[in-house]
């Protein structure tokens, strides 16, 4: 019980934060001391900034600041980074303060725009600023949900340009995840948005136990009877679970044994339903969480991977469901699923499926019948009725709001999914469970950094409904526990800015506020605050380093002469020798450059070391493989489509024989590369003699050498340093020691002053840099000041090739297309093929959509040439490879047929297609013909049907 003191003091506070009074009577949970602090900063009319673990209830202070807008007859924008967390913030608000109160608007939905209160996307929000849109007038609140987003490499930008267009007069309620430097976030929004109220909370509501599961077995990560595993900073593994580790490995050095414990789930009783009570929980611990399954059939595997069942099972009969499965992998999470269904896995009653069953069937009543099976319908509705499900950015959007509506609802006790449901989508389980430490990220697979450990593992334990969550890593070969604890003990995520100008926002920054104001205002972004910031330490450091070089100066003289002199001889006798070994390097490169230029379409190839090792046949040059630079594409002998460059090999390539490609050969078709590696090992025997090379003289194989002048060089020096007079001190390495000592610390010293010069003003630079190249292509004046009116078009195109489709639509490229054909070239405009995949030319829909690609990437090749001059990141080529697609399904074909021979999953191609939509409702507004403005309306209508439109709200 309060004392009276404590009670005086709360009083005074609801006298004096009246608004907070009155929604705190609502909120079914007493306020925590953060979301209080924050909540009374708004009130106060402050901005503020709250940065707090997953499922800590930052939410509130945004949902305050729409209950204060209603209450003082202002205007509330709650803006999200993606269209599935502004549906479903739309829903909470809907609910919470009635539908004609609050609207929503994302690229494709548009409900109730000028109520009070509206949910929106980010870049929604981004293009009423620029467009000065009266919806605007009264707008008091900018709730930036997510802004932890502002780091996304692709969009992150948008949130900056939000922040710094908004009015001075509209409080920004920033809310984030837990970051290191929310301090510096904080003290930049200050700078720019006024007085800004940073509250910091690291502490979960619901504690976080951290977990491993060896086999079928459960151990608690830290030691000290778990007290690490709330706090996250143990000092030490649990030694129970190291010797279970060690014991596996010594009973079987293979890491395998006979695991335990066969799935279970076929005995008439409910399972997952609630979970063990408080008292059993404390019960678990005290017994060191290890929760063992009984002996049964089982497959042999590696320790650390059971099967997912196998998870499902032993977290079931633990009481830690539901759980969400973080699977890598989209082919991952559907086979999860289909493992489940093999083994007859079942986790609700009978009854509840039934009911989910017909639910769905209800749902899905506005997808064509033959389109499902190709959705994969049958294996996604049997696993909802037997309580478990995949989630990933493949499915279809209607079938991912399934999930998400049953799940949260707690209908469904498993979810298997990709790190994607991390971000934002009110998901909470009590368990998560992370497979690998080990993820791709774009580019590579890499080690989960602490920032995505914490996000994915931030969804276990559901407020006012567990009393803890559970995080659990799977064990295996390549998991070491004490990584493991080491990312659930970091609390470092710093936030970086991925800012920087582009041709669409220049353009609107100078029409709305100058040159000169526009790049003043780019200087005030984030990403420039955190350069000078950083600068600051660097100037710091030159001024160091100085005093540093003078002292090493003085230890390195020598009484018998100049020994700077001397160790100039030495560094220049050293560059010589490396500049000798690469240019042996770089002849040996040329030479097997010159080898692969030389091949031919259908030749047999040996590849002796590297990655890419083994036999291949070219395939460059036929069948709409084309060539990029200087690769070569091949298929290997397992049926790969590949390319390799010189830089792939150490040597060349050796010729063993040639095959005919067949006519017919389709490099996109799977079988089709298995049949021609078939025809490769049968007709072409796998032998390596000194065999033909094209351009190579078999009778030597010596490497390439040098010419005489780098040798003379090299002895010159040599005999120089011989005779100078420093080289006999019996000092001399001594001396030496301290003169490489300065000459590092003058490199380093020198890329410190060249850091700082570079990074000073470095956004505006950028941005002056976009202007000249505007204005060379007549977008702005010739002195960049005022936007001309082929930069009026390109003011409404928004994403990462806005100067090509601007350029495109004042060039008339596009003019003489039908809806259908817009669509094609739509679709090259925004697909992006995987990293690494070959350039293969599809064939194109019509010789029109052929002649619209060709001009395309000519004026792509010519934007190309110009970012080069004026020193600009390089836009993307425009890719083909799903212009046949978006043309078939504008023209009325089924989603089989679009699908056919494409590796494109339905949810990618319905996101693909979402894409499509936008692109042309851009096209409709900026085109400055009216005939193209009517062909891209009319394209958006054939676009939006069967499964694209499935998920639309309005």
């Amino acid at each position: 019980m309060s004392s009276p003191s404590e009670r005086y003091a709360a009083a005074r506070r609801r006298s004096r934060f009246t608004h907070l009074a009155e929604f705190t009577m609502h909120h079914p949970f007493e306020l925590d001391d953060f979301q209080q602090v924050a909540c009374e900063a708004v009130e106060e009319g402050k901005g503020a900034l709250v940065a707090a673990p997953t499922g800590a209830g930052k939410t509130v202070v945004g949902e305050f600041a729409v209950h204060l807008a209603l209450a003082t007859g202002r205007k509330c924008f709650y803006t999200t980074p993606i269209k599935a967390l502004s549906n479903q913030k739309y829903h909470d608000l809907a609910e919470a303060y009635g539908e004609a109160n609050v609207g929503l608007l994302t690229g494709d939905s548009s409900v109730n725009g000028h109520a009070p209160v509206v949910v929106m996307t980010t870049e929604v929000l981004r293009n009423m600023l620029y467009a000065d849109s009266p919806t605007l007038a009264g707008l008091g609140f900018t709730v930036m949900d997510e802004v932890h987003y502002l780091a996304d490499r692709m969009r992150g930008a948008v949130w900056e340009e939000v922040i710094l267009h908004l009015p001075q007069d509209v409080q920004v309620i920033s809310l984030s995840a837990t970051v290191s430097n929310a301090e510096e976030f904080g003290a930049w929004l200050d700078q720019v948005r006024g007085t800004t109220e940073v509250v910091v909370s690291e502490v979960r509501p619901v504690p976080l136990w951290q977990h491993m599961m060896v086999g079928t077995e459960l151990f608690d990560l830290f030691g000290e009877g778990g007290a690490g595993a709330r706090a996250g900073r143990s000092r030490g593994v649990n030694p129970e679970l190291m010797a279970r580790l060690r014991s596996a490995r010594a009973a079987d050095t293979g890491w395998h044994r006979e695991d335990a414990g066969a799935p279970r789930g076929r005995r008439g009783r409910k399972r997952g339903r609630g979970g063990p009570s408080a008292r059993e929980q404390r019960r678990g611990h005290a017994a060191g969480h290890r929760f063992e399954q009984p002996a049964g059939e089982g497959s042999r595997r590696p320790v650390g991977t059971p099967s997912r069942a196998q998870v499902v099972s032993t977290l079931d009969d633990a009481g830690l469901l539901p759980a969400i499965v973080f699977i890598f992998s989209r082919n991952g999470c559907d086979g999860a699923v289909r493992q489940l269904l093999a083994t007859d896995t079942r986790l609700i009653d009978t009854a509840e499926g039934e009911r989910i069953h017909h639910e769905v069937e209800r749902r899905v009543l506005s997808v064509a019948p033959e389109d499902l099976g190709v959705l994969g319908y049958h294996d996604f509705v049997e696993g909802l009725t037997r309580g478990f499900a995949a989630h990933h950015a493949g499915m279809l959007p209607l079938f991912r709001e399934i999930v998400e509506e049953l799940f949260a609802a707690g209908r469904i006790q498993a979810v298997f999914a990709t790190e994607t449901l991390a971000l934002g989508v009110n998901m909470p389980a009590r368990t998560t469970v992370i497979e690998k430490m080990v993820k791709y990220n774009g580019e590579t697979h890499a080690d989960l950094t602490p920032a995505e450990y914490t996000q994915l593992t931030g969804r276990a334990g559901r407020r006012g409904i567990d009393v803890e969550g559970h995080a659990v890593v799977l064990a295996g070969p390549r998991v070491d526990p004490l990584q493991v604890a080491g990312l659930a003990s970091t609390r470092t995520y710093p936030l970086r800015s991925s800012f920087r100008p582009s041709a669409n926002m220049a353009v609107n920054l100078v029409d709305r506020m100058g040159r000169d104001e526009a790049r003043h205002l780019l200087e005030e972004s984030f990403a420039q605050f955190q350069a000078d910031r950083a600068m600051a330490g660097h100037s710091h450091a030159v001024e160091r380093n100085e005093e540093a070089m003078a002292g090493y100066a003085e230890a390195m003289s020598c009484h018998l002469g100049d020994f700077a002199e001397y160790a100039e001889l030495r560094h220049q006798l050293t560059q010589a020798e490396k500049d000798a070994a690469k240019q042996r390097g770089a002849a040996k490169r040329a030479h097997v450059q010159r080898v692969l230029e030389e091949l031919s379409v259908g030749d047999v190839i040996r590849v002796g070391s590297g990655w890419k090792a083994g036999r291949a046949v070219v395939i460059t040059g036929t069948h709409g493989v084309s060539k990029r630079h200087d690769d070569v594409a091949v298929v290997n002998d397992s049926g790969r489509l590949r390319t390799m460059t010189a830089d792939d090999l150490t040597e060349p390539p050796v010729v063993q024989g040639s095959i005919a490609i067949p006519p017919r050969f389709n490099p996109r078709k799977p079988k089709d590369r298995k049949d021609l590696a078939a025809t490769m090992r049968a007709k072409v025997p796998d032998t390596d003699p000194p065999a033909r090379r094209r351009g190579q003289d078999t009778t030597g194989t010596d490497e390439p050498g040098l010419g005489g002048a780098a040798g003379e060089r090299i002895d010159s020096l040599r005999a120089a340093l011989r005779r100078h007079p420093c080289h006999a001190c019996p000092d001399r390495e001594e001396h030496a020691r301290w003169a490489v000592r300065l000459q590092q610390l003058k490199r380093e010293t020198s890329g410190l002053r060249r850091k700082v010069a570079r990074r000073t003003h470095t956004i505006s630079r950028t941005f002056d840099r976009i202007c000249s190249m505007l204005a060379e292509w007549g977008y702005l004046s010739e002195d960049g000041q005022e936007v001309t009116d082929a930069g009026r078009t390109l003011q409404r195109i928004y994403g990462e090739k806005d100067l090509l489709v601007a350029e495109c639509l004042r060039q008339g490229v596009w003019r003489g297309l039908d809806a259908s054909e817009l669509a094609a070239v739509a679709g090259i405009v925004i697909h992006e093929s995987r990293r690494g995949e070959v350039d293969v030319q599809p064939a194109m829909p019509t010789t029109r959509v052929q002649r619209a690609h060709e001009l395309m990437l000519d004026l792509w090749s010519r934007i190309e040439d110009s970012e080069i001059e004026h020193d600009l990141p390089v836009t993307a080529q425009p890719d083909a490879g799903i212009a046949w697609m978006m043309h078939r399904w504008a023209a009325g074909a089924r989603l089989e047929v679009v699908l056919r021979d494409s590796e494109l999953s339905a949810g990618d191609f319905v996101r693909r297609a979402k894409q499509v939509v936008d692109l042309l409702g851009q096209i409709e507004k900026a085109a400055p013909h009216p005939a193209v403005q009517g062909t891209a309306r009319k394209a958006m209508g054939l676009m939006l049907r069967g499964v694209v439109a499935t998920d639309r709200l309005d």
